[in-house]
């Protein structure tokens, strides 16, 4: 897209500086191959930021290049595509460049954010948007940025899309998971002996679905011998439904995984997490089929914004 557009406003400007003195009647018939409107647009800009000189002579409009404001062709064209640039920038200043040369921890949060936006737009750069969006959610400590919707941050700055605004939320995704494990592998292993364990457990595992979950969502956990977490399995989105949740689904990840035993956990995007009647018969449905197959159900833990609940506690 900056690439077409870039090569749009040369082709425009290749044609207009050949002129000393042209109306926009002969600038669009100069310009065939781009539509009267952009044409028009084109030379307003150029009016606008003081390379070209509009006065009227015989009742019609006529420019002409400004002596006081020369023009840098490139540097107009990297203006309008990008506004202020990452790419602008001196080499050593870019983030991008700066993580590359000295490593991502020399970066501010501000640089980092950049990165993961890209591409900012005119008049709000991809560096001025990482700052913007530092600055506001500095005395969190950027905790709070994995809680902003788009909208958001888009009242921050215009320079966040649905494209930026992926990028941002999949590094904060990854980053979240990457210091999980290494919390998980400093720590002593993770037991679940009772529905205090769990809840625990899960509100910090399923932080994301819990916060942001805008449909119900069904997963399990397999627990090995000594009740600790293997791995998590998603099972169904929608709303629970006992005869949505079949056992075969459920308990075959659990076998796949050699369980002991398992932990059930849905989210209430209501943001409360009392268990509803077909929660409880969700649960005593998959508790009399793993005592069937030796997979005992530990306990189904509810989880929203606030807090968790488990179904068998009450």
């Amino acid at each position: 897209m900056n690439h077409d557009r870039t090569r749009r406003l040369r082709s425009i400007l290749y044609v207009i500086q050949q002129l000393d003195e042209f109306s926009p009647t002969t600038a669009k018939l100069q310009c065939s191959d781009a539509t009267p409107a952009y044409v028009t647009r084109v030379l307003k800009q150029l009016a606008q930021a003081g390379h070209l000189d509009r006065f009227q002579e015989e009742r019609q409009e006529v420019y002409r290049w400004s002596k006081s404001k020369p023009l840098d062709p490139d540097q107009w064209v990297n203006q309008q595509v990008y506004g202020d640039q990452v790419k602008q920038s001196p080499e050593q200043d870019r983030p991008r460049e700066q993580l590359m040369l000295h490593g991502p921890s020399s970066l501010t949060d501000a640089q980092l954010l950049a990165i993961l936006i890209r591409v900012g737009v005119p008049g709000d750069s991809a560096v001025q948007a990482g700052r913007r969006i530092a600055n506001q959610f500095a005395e969190t400590a950027l905790s709070g940025l994995p809680d902003a919707s788009v909208s958001e941050l888009r009242l921050i700055s215009k320079a966040i899309r649905k494209d930026s605004y992926a990028q941002i939320m999949a590094g904060v995704e990854l980053g979240r998971r990457i210091a999980m494990l290494r919390d998980q592998n400093t720590k002593a292993p993770v037991r679940i002996r009772g529905s205090e364990d769990a809840i625990q457990y899960c509100m910090k595992a399923f932080h994301r679905l819990a916060i942001d979950g805008k449909q119900e969502e069904f997963h399990i956990v397999t627990l090995d011998t000594q009740l600790g977490p293997i791995r998590t399995h998603h099972i169904t989105t929608g709303t629970l439904d006992a005869s949505l949740v079949h056992p075969r689904e459920v308990f075959r990840a659990a076998i796949r995984d050699s369980a002991s035993a398992i932990l059930l956990v849905h989210n209430h995007p209501s943001g409360d997490p009392t268990p509803s009647r077909e929660d409880r018969a969700v649960t005593d449905r998959l508790s009399q089929a793993g005592e069937l197959i030796g997979i005992r159900v530990l306990d189904h833990i509810v989880v929203a914004k606030e807090r968790g609940r488990s179904v068998l506690a009450g």
